[in-house]
């Protein structure tokens, strides 16, 4: 621990803190709390969903995955660009035009029954907490590291932090520390690619032609990692479809004005991100040439403490503690939002809309969410501490599984297909969730006969690391199954008219009785 360690860590915290305290001052109603008042501009919320998708897992683990297995580690970021084109082009527009807080709020715009909102609100609260386990114990390794400070202290800390966003500066603040995160990933992940390019004259053939030549070819093709085919495009399916699934990433559409400002937002995004994991080549391919492989594996068996490493060795401790200190922000960032999503789907959905029929005043709105902030913060914290002997970095793939198998296909059957119903919506919802974490309970990421490579010894009974590619048809067919089998329940007329009124709202933002009256 350094002078210059604590001096940009508490130079990050500060600067958030004060945002924070700008915030609580306009943070009044649930609107603000919830959704920032829907007062963000495409650019700020372009920015602000950038720093929610671009975790502490995308920062060090994808430079850390080029760096030990080359090209094999770039090929999933792909995915990660992907994805926004599917966020851009099918559900950016419709969710600002149906939702109001929450991915539930949108679902019942078309079915108004507490079950969709009940199940829809399991599996955002199941899928935060994921997130988060991960993130959580990712800052309590970092600042143990930098700090000498015990584990559990650092999973504190990093909890009350992430905690006092929330409470006091609701979305506002959430959405700037993302903001300023977002902006200081950026111009790290600049700084080290420029520096890394230097070093081969700002020739890519002279960067490729040096890995092939003092590492082999083998890093500059795929299959030296991800050896299974069906393995590769179940991983690639969950991280495509399984963004537009994410309840985090959905409720950032609430926090813009119109449906325009929500594709303006993807579209930042896009770019920001494909900047972003386009240099990540350079973070890798320069970690493993000038650190080494054996010293990054020494470090960090998975390779995420590449970037930091590569930071050193280029910059010394300044560039280290800076890069160190962004990682940080990058972690408390992500897990305010998390907060935030869980918060929204304890209070609102469950307390305020199925518990109490949405009668709360906006004062009691407010007390609630603050109430559902601690709540999540305090289970996470609590499971956080007990994971810091495992290897939880699979938790956030199986976050993007669930939220490909069992949001995706309820929110798409939603905007697109006349005859769903809530009988469907409810069957997609259960079976997409019960799937991945039965399937993911099975996999190897849980058992593996190697002691210490999973969580329990054995061999796995199915061989799949992320089950997408069986169970994000699941949702799907359960989804059209749990519809057809039911049709003859379902008043057709009044659902006829609900489904057209849906349609013109999704692809409009006006409602058709509004107008009519």
């Amino acid at each position: 621990m350094n002078l210059v360690t604590i001096g940009f860590f508490l130079g990050i915290v500060g600067l958030t803190l004060i945002v924070t305290y700008i915030a609580a001052k306009r943070t009044s109603s649930a609107s603000d709390f919830y959704t920032a008042g829907g007062g963000l501009k495409g650019w700020q919320n372009g920015f602000a969903i950038a720093g929610d998708y671009l975790s502490a897992a995308a920062f060090l683990g994808v430079s850390g995955a080029i760096a030990l297995t080359g090209f094999d580690g770039f090929f999933f970021s792909v995915g990660y660009v992907v994805a926004n084109l599917v966020l851009l082009y099918i559900i950016a527009e419709p969710m600002r035009n149906l939702g109001r807080y929450t991915l539930a709020d949108m679902l019942t715009a078309r079915f108004n029954e507490k079950r969709i909102r009940g199940v829809a609100a399991t599996g955002t609260i199941i899928i935060v907490i994921l997130y988060m386990i991960a993130q959580l114990v990712g800052a309590g390794a970092l600042i143990k590291l930098l700090f000498g400070i015990d584990y559990w202290m650092a999973v504190l800390i990093v909890g009350v932090m992430m905690t006092t966003y929330v409470l006091f500066g609701g979305m506002t603040a959430t959405s700037w520390v993302q903001i300023i995160k977002a902006a200081l990933l950026l111009f790290g992940t600049t700084l080290l690619a420029f520096l890394v390019f230097s070093k081969f004259d700002f020739s890519l053939m002279k960067m490729f032609d040096t890995i092939s030549a003092e590492h082999g070819d083998q890093f500059l093709v795929p299959g030296m990692k991800y050896t299974s085919s069906i393995d590769s495009v179940s991983m690639m399916m969950a991280l495509v479809l399984g963004t537009s699934g994410l309840p985090h990433i959905l409720m950032r559409f609430f926090t813009v004005k119109d449906a325009k400002t929500a594709r303006a937002s993807i579209s930042w995004t896009t770019w920001i991100t494909a900047i972003f994991f386009s240099l990540t080549i350079f973070l890798g391919f320069g970690a493993m040439n000038f650190v080494g492989i054996d010293a990054i594996k020494l470090e960090n068996a998975a390779g995420n403490t590449a970037a930091p490493l590569l930071a050193e060795f280029l910059g010394g401790n300044i560039l280290l503690s800076f890069i160190c200190a962004v990682a940080f922000a990058t972690i408390l960032a992500v897990v305010s939002g998390l907060v935030l999503t869980g918060a929204s789907a304890i209070s609102h959905d469950i307390y305020g809309e199925i518990l109490n029929d949405g009668k709360l005043t906006e004062k009691q709105q407010v007390m609630a969410a603050r109430i559902g902030s601690i709540s999540i913060a305090i289970v996470s914290i609590i499971l956080a501490l007990f994971a810091q002997s495992l290897n939880v970095s699979f938790l956030v793939s199986f976050a993007f599984c669930i939220g490909a198998s069992a949001n995706l296909p309820v929110i798409l059957y939603t905007i697109y297909w006349k005859k769903f119903n809530s009988n469907g919506a409810v069957a997609a919802i259960v079976t997409g969730l019960v799937s991945c974490l039965v399937l993911g309970a099975m996999g190897p990421n849980v058992w593996n006969p190697v002691e210490g490579a999973a969580i329990f010894v054995g061999e796995p009974l199915v061989k799949l690391s992320v089950p997408a590619i069986i169970t994000i048809p699941l949702g799907f067919i359960a989804g059209y199954l749990g519809t057809v089998l039911t049709q003859h329940k379902v008043e057709s007329k009044k659902s006829k008219e609900i489904y057209q009124e849906i349609r013109v709202k999704a692809n409009t933002g006006v409602s058709v009785s509004d107008v009519s009256h």
